[in-house]
């Protein structure tokens, strides 16, 4: 009797942690950067639930950042916005086993080793959002392409990848690096500011490369499930508008919204502009 009440306890504070960190996360504000305007959590889910994707950026190791992605979806979900959530964490060619994770079919001693196959980051960081979407049946979507194709381009540049490389691309993918591009990579990624001129520009080629492929990958979601609401999470390098979703908004007609988190230093309710981002999510 004494153990089941143990057990009773447990749960009840786990679900009572889990209600007040929902609470906590949902009681943020947010700072709507077309008007300057703070606003609620749940205002801006009642703005970007129409849109057709919704690109959410985050700092891969911020437990943080995946707790405001959990709770986004966990309200749009509850608003009845039909979901899919698309992943910079798996590659296209793994959608099989993540569509097998959703279905239920797979265990999560199968499923893991897939996940690290695809992402170096620790299961617990993501674990919420992948166990929901199962609970769920919220369709998980691989964006990415084999790591092999941007290291290439990062270091010889896009003209490098043999025909039998570009064939691993979605259709159609090239590369036209802009001024403005570079710079805003520049400026994001001061880190590598001290490459030659020519090893930043493989660079900035490798990062749109990547952007156009998961941009074109979730097109062709899209096109085949119109009716649902694409959710992305993506590193804050490629959430920019001037990243995925510039190239959405380039290869197609729909709405996108983007949302980033705090980071100082880059991400800033002072600096940022709507050439950045529709909404900061506030500390």
């Amino acid at each position: 009797m004494k153990t089941k009440v143990l057990i009773g306890l447990f749960f009840l504070l786990f679900f009572l942690v889990i209600a007040l960190t929902m609470a906590m996360v949902r009681s943020r504000d947010v700072y709507q950067v077309s008007n300057g305007k703070i606003i609620s959590f749940n205002q801006m889910i009642r703005d970007v639930r129409k849109a057709d994707f919704i690109v959410i950026g985050e700092v891969h190791d911020d437990p943080d950042d995946h707790l405001l992605e959990m709770e986004i979806i966990r309200a749009l979900h509850e608003a009845d916005v039909p979901l899919a959530i698309g992943l910079e964490m798996f590659r296209a060619d793994s959608q099989r086993g993540l569509d097998d994770w959703v279905r239920g079919s797979l265990s999560l001693d199968d499923f893991l080793p897939l996940y690290y196959n695809n992402w170096g980051m620790a299961w617990p960081m993501y674990r919420e959002i992948f166990t929901y979407a199962r609970e769920h049946r919220i369709p998980l979507v691989g964006l990415n392409i084999p790591d092999k194709i941007t290291a290439t381009v990062a270091k010889k540049g896009f003209a490098s990848l043999t025909e039998k490389e570009r064939q691993l691309l979605p259709p159609g993918i090239s590369c036209d690096v802009d001024p403005t591009y570079m710079n805003f990579i520049r400026k994001a990624y001061v880190g590598h500011s001290q490459k030659t001129d020519k090893q930043f520009l493989n660079f900035c080629e490798a990062q749109m490369v990547w952007d156009k492929s998961m941009a074109a990958n979730l097109i062709d979601y899209r096109k085949s499930h119109p009716s649902q609401t694409v959710v992305v999470l993506a590193g804050v390098g490629h959430a920019w508008k001037r990243g995925i979703p510039e190239q959405l908004a380039r290869e197609s007609r729909y709405t996108v919204k983007t949302a980033l988190p705090l980071v100082p230093g880059q991400i800033e309710k002072d600096t940022v502009t709507i050439h950045d981002a529709d909404y900061v999510l506030l500390d």
